[in-house]
């Protein structure tokens, strides 16, 4: 006979313990432990769980492939980053902080798929105050439709009745089902409910959108089985004091985990940012020191960013040491390869480094725009806005080969740059080819007297 057992989950990672405890012995969270209800004592016998009609085992010319082709969702941004479309029966869970636009963007791709029936399920919204978004953002779509429900066994039962061809849902964390008797948004719950979800949409192959909350730490709220489940996670991340949002993949069973979709957030809703390098590079600092043009790349498209550097004397004991956009332990490499290599001092100055747009970038070819850019701020001396760099700077001082460099020379001419700064080693480019003066450095000491000859 079934019993109900009283345990103690944590809500940031999943952990159970028999009593309450003030700090979580899994994750190391504070307060995170709840008391939730739990069914156990169930009969069970090994005629019950082992089910008469089972699969048989197929060879891979045996699978019979059905309705797997992707479709467009009408966003080119979101088509980049899940890797050309919506597949069929495929899980994507969508987190961000609140306030970011996760709702607005889930939103806007449910008014803009064309040809296609799409349910809309709201947990947290109204349908009046869904009406009111809607005609903020400007968009109409005959064929999705509207509901306001949080039970899962109701949201089952309306997918079987309306057949939708795309599901969304905001947010998972307040659905709840009556087989768990845990309040809303709890590990049990969050977990059950995914399950249950995906169970229906991959047999009726519909592809779902689950929009997630996260932790103060940045991560997805729930246990972290809630990752693995789903097919594809994305990330909406940007500072809501900038209009810029990044969209990225950090798990994608059907596309690459390196796209990045850019979004700019206006007062009808989030554009879809074609070209980020003329949005990202303002044409205003023109004799100003401090400021280096890099050309970057994120997935397969390259871009082009404005570093922006600045040195001063440090007015307390110990320098001051601080980035926005970029890893600090790598630009205090790059300042030792400065002290170390090219004999430049900077122990005593402060450096503040800022990548312009409030984004974040991880690629490696910014490094020699970084160290132009300290410099040029250091003694004061602008560098030429018609100059670009893209290289990689190693502990030698040596600047490495990057790669693609074609596509960041290609993107640097047709913005009107006229020389690029390029790694000696990257071989196989003809110069002839682009209408942009290639220079090609071997080491950061001929970089700055090639940079600076003139000054």
């Amino acid at each position: 006979m079934a019993k109900t057992k009283t345990i103690y989950v944590c809500q940031s990672c999943g952990a159970t313990a028999p009593k309450w405890i003030g700090q979580c012995q899994s994750c190391g969270e504070w307060n995170t432990v709840v008391e939730e209800v739990e069914v156990v004592g169930k009969n069970k016998n090994l005629a019950t769980m082992v089910s008469r009609n089972l699969d048989k085992p197929q060879l891979l010319n045996e699978i019979v492939t059905g309705k797997t082709e992707r479709f467009s969702t009408s966003n080119d941004e979101l088509d980049r980053v899940l890797g050309g479309g919506l597949v069929p029966g495929a899980m994507i869970l969508l987190g961000g902080e609140p306030g970011i636009g996760k709702s607005t963007l889930a939103l806007q791709v449910a008014l803009n798929i064309r040809d296609k029936i799409v349910l809309y399920i709201s947990g947290e919204e109204s349908l009046e105050q869904i009406k009111l978004r809607s005609t903020r953002l400007a968009g109409d779509n005959s064929s999705c439709l509207f509901l306001c429900e949080t039970s899962l066994e109701n949201i089952l039962v309306q997918i079987d009745q309306v057949k939708p061809d795309v599901l969304v849902i905001d947010s998972i964390q307040t659905v709840s089902t009556e087989l768990i008797e845990s309040s809303a948004g709890s590990v049990s719950q969050i977990r059950e409910c995914t399950t249950g979800i995906m169970k229906k949409t991959k047999s009726l192959s519909i592809p779902s959108i689950l929009i997630g909350h996260i932790t103060k730490e940045g991560s997805i709220a729930g246990p972290k089985v809630l990752e693995h489940v789903v097919d594809t996670v994305l990330q909406f991340e940007g500072d809501r004091n900038f209009m810029y949002r990044i969209l990225r993949a950090s798990k994608n069973r059907f596309g690459s985990t390196n796209e990045m979709g850019i979004y700019e957030m206006n007062h009808d809703g989030l554009r879809q940012v074609s070209n980020p390098s003329e949005l990202l590079i303002n044409s205003d600092h023109q004799g100003l020191s401090g400021t280096a043009v890099a050309a970057a790349i994120e997935g397969v498209r390259p871009f082009l960013i404005e570093v922006q550097a600045l040195v001063s004397s440090a007015a307390y004991g110990n320098p001051q040491r601080s980035t926005t956009g970029f890893d600090l332990r790598r630009m205090n490499m790059l300042l030792a390869v400065l002290e170390r290599r090219a004999g430049f001092k900077l122990i005593s100055k402060d450096v503040f480094l800022n990548i312009a747009g409030g984004i974040k970038i991880a690629d490696p070819a910014i490094d020699l725009a970084l160290i132009c850019a300290v410099l040029s701020s250091n003694f004061d001396l602008p560098v030429d806005s018609t100059v670009c760099f893209a290289g990689e700077v190693g502990l030698t001082g040596e600047v490495r080969p990057v790669s693609r460099v074609e596509q960041r020379i290609s993107e640097a001419s047709k913005l009107g740059f006229k020389s690029i700064f390029i790694p000696y080693s990257n071989k196989g480019i003809h110069d002839k080819k682009y209408d942009i003066e290639i220079v090609r450095v071997k080491n950061v000491g001929e970089t700055l007297r090639r940079l600076f000859k003139e000054k």
